[in-house]
């Protein structure tokens, strides 16, 4: 076993938020794209594909309104370092591994996987009473580093992904079972969302436990392996997150996950 390294809690005001940034993984993918150096399209349906074909993806594709959490982020960084290792880049896999993390950093998401052998601090804990008022005031946030108040647990499944956040180190993160929202990001109202539908009556939700334990699904760049869950539609790998007639309800756009209605069970 690893040992683990306490240390005295720091300054309350210096702590990562109850509610830490959200980003759509078609937002990352468009500026992705540019930072990899394969191209400067502005549209996340290409961006996604572009990358896809290259083999930079979470482990379960490119799902547009689906936020990045931690274990997305050490899938893609593992994913743009084969990509680099194996001459898919202009870059080599140092410069594009540098790009990526400045890219998340200008996301406000500096979010490092831990390695395995890596020291490790006692994870923060701000005081319950500022956890309570965010609760109170702002709602249950969609992904939270910390664990939520005992009324709002139920809420919330947790993944056991350990990583670092700022320097701090968390052996996981908490994510609401069921979200279909829309938050502000960086001043501007996006969608977010672990609902997926196809055909008239057929909603899927994301299970976040599953898709960390290796569950894949079907979206742009997806592997077709052992653990695909198929859809049903002819080349739903590649586009039942996409296509043109699968139209997220009071959206203006067809763009990314799209939901609406109660959410199915985890398929």
């Amino acid at each position: 076993m690893t040992p683990v390294t306490l240390q005295a809690q720091p300054d309350q005001a210096n702590l990562p938020p109850v509610g830490p940034s959200i980003v759509r993984e078609g937002d990352l993918a468009i500026r992705l794209e540019s930072a990899m150096g394969v191209g400067n399209s502005g549209d996340e349906v290409e961006a996604e594909t572009m990358l896809g074909n290259l083999g930079i993806t979470p482990r379960n594709g490119w799902i547009a309104d689906y936020p990045v959490t931690p274990d997305v982020i050490a899938e893609l960084q593992k994913s743009v370092g084969d990509a680099a290792n194996s001459g898919r880049l202009s870059m080599n896999r140092e410069e594009a591994l540098q790009s990526f993390n400045n890219l998340t950093t200008e996301f406000s998401m500096p979010i490092a996987p831990y390695a395995g052998n890596q020291p490790r601090t006692e994870p923060p804990s701000p005081d319950s009473t500022v956890i309570n008022n965010y609760y109170y005031n702002e709602g249950p946030p969609v992904v939270t580093y910390y664990a939520p108040p005992p009324d709002y647990s139920y809420l919330y499944a947790w993944v056991p992904c350990p990583f670092f956040y700022f320097g701090f180190w968390f052996p996981g993160y908490y994510i609401l079972h069921d979200f279909h929202r829309v938050v502000v990001v960086r001043g501007r109202p996006v969608f977010v969302s672990n609902h997926f539908s196809f055909g008239a009556n057929r909603v899927f939700r994301i299970d976040a436990v599953a898709r960390f334990r290796g569950m894949t699904y079907a979206g742009i760049g997806a592997p077709r392996g052992g653990h695909f869950l198929s859809t049903g539609i002819p080349r739903s790998d590649r586009t039942v997150f996409h296509g043109s007639h699968y139209i997220r309800r009071g959206s203006p756009h067809s763009g990314g996950v799209h939901g609406g209605g109660s959410p199915g069970g985890h398929r």
